[in-house]
């Protein structure tokens, strides 16, 4: 029981920090996006994740640390707009 607990609290943490730091790395949330999703794609055919209740967490968190990403993103073009005036 206790890897299942820490399966869930990983799937809950995991993908959103993955999310933002892709971001922070390429400068683009959408890319981050879609890399987060390419490891957790293979974490799945790996068989890491195997119970349906795991899928609905990792994508809560995806969904969660995307939207994070997408504000920091834009508050960064806001200020760079701000910036060159």
């Amino acid at each position: 029981m206790e890897s299942m607990v820490t399966k869930f609290f990983l799937s809950l943490f995991v993908p959103a920090l993955l999310v933002v730091l892709f971001t922070r790395v390429t400068y683009n949330h959408i890319v981050a996006l879609i890399l987060t999703v390419a490891l957790i794609a293979a974490a799945v055919y790996a068989g890491f994740t195997h119970t349906w209740l795991l899928f609905a967490v990792n994508a809560a968190s995806l969904t969660a640390g995307f939207w994070y990403a997408s504000n920091m993103y834009h508050k960064r073009k806001k200020a760079e707009a701000h910036e060159n005036e």
